[in-house]
C-alpha cells in the first residue's frame, strides 16, 4: 500500500509546543480579538447572503436569483487559488501584491458605486 503508514493519516496530531499560542505570548490576545471578530463577521456574511435577496426581490424565484448571485463568487473563489499561485510562480511576490491591492481597490470602489434605493421607489423586477 504506497509504503505510507496508514496511522500517519488516522491518527491526528497536535501541533508542537513552540508553534501554539501561550498565555504569556504576546501576540495571543490580539490574535484572539482577530479570530472572534472575523467569525462573527463571516456569521453576519452567510446570514445577509440568505436574507438580503429575499428582502430585496422578494420570494419568486428566490433559489434563481440567489444562484446568479453567487455564481461569480463561487467560480472567483475557485480560481483564485490556482491563478494567484501561477503569478506568484511567474511573476513573483511584487506583482502577487500588486494585483492584491488592485482587487481590494476595485472591490472598494464597487462599493462606493453602490447606491441606495429609496424605501418609497419600486423595486427592480
Amino acid at each position: 500500500m504506497l509504503g505510507l503508514p496508514l496511522n500517519r493519516f488516522l491518527v491526528p496530531q497536535a501541533p508542537p509546543p513552540e508553534k501554539t499560542a501561550a498565555p504569556a505570548d504576546p501576540d495571543g490576545p490580539p490574535a484572539a480579538v482577530f479570530v472572534v471578530l472575523h467569525g462573527m463577521g463571516n456569521g453576519v456574511l452567510t446570514i445577509a447572503k440568505g436574507t438580503l435577496p429575499l428582502a430585496v426581490f422578494g420570494p419568486v424565484g428566490y433559489r434563481a436569483r440567489t444562484g446568479l448571485i453567487s455564481a461569480p463568487s463561487r467560480l472567483l473563489q475557485a480560481t483564485a487559488p490556482f491563478l494567484f499561485g501561477l503569478v506568484l510562480e511567474y511573476g513573483g511576490v511584487l506583482p502577487a501584491l500588486w494585483l492584491t491591492g488592485s482587487c481590494r481597490a476595485l472591490a472598494f470602489v464597487a462599493l462606493l458605486l453602490l447606491r441606495a434605493v429609496p424605501s418609497g421607489a419600486a423595486k427592480p423586477a
